[in-house]
């Protein structure tokens, strides 16, 4: 079993940048797959980036392309997620989650067996 806590959210004006960050216990990191969703207010919960165990492959939704970055370090046990030029419509809470049973990455919420408990990102216009 895993536990994540995610860090670096706060409020950051639009066109700014931030680093989210996701730190892992136990000494199987490199096991799972991570993965970032987020959930605005009165929405659901999207994908927002995942990357393959060995931190090879990253998967990024449109919205993200050109913006958002997914990295991870397998001897830190944690996965980041760099926000560069973000707008009003990122703001949400954040949440990094973990995939034990799946292949490489993956977009839905189910796949995923261990999430943490957020960090919110408001971004100011």
């Amino acid at each position: 079993q895993v536990q994540l806590v995610e860090s670096g959210g706060g409020l950051v004006q639009a066109g700014g940048s931030l680093r989210l960050s996701c730190a892992a216990s136990g000494p199987t990191f490199s096991n799972y797959v991570m993965g970032w969703f987020r959930q605005a207010p009165g929405l659901e919960r999207e994908f927002v980036a995942a990357i393959s165990r060995s931190g090879s492959i990253t998967y990024l939704a449109d919205f993200g392309q050109g913006r958002f970055t997914i990295s991870r370090d397998n001897a830190k046990n944690t996965v980041d997620l760099q926000i560069t030029s973000p707008n009003p419509e990122d703001t949400a809470i954040y949440y990094c989650a973990a995939a034990s049973k799946i292949a490489s990455y993956s977009r839905r919420i189910r796949d995923y067996d261990y999430w943490g408990q957020g960090t919110q990102v408001t971004v100011s216009s």
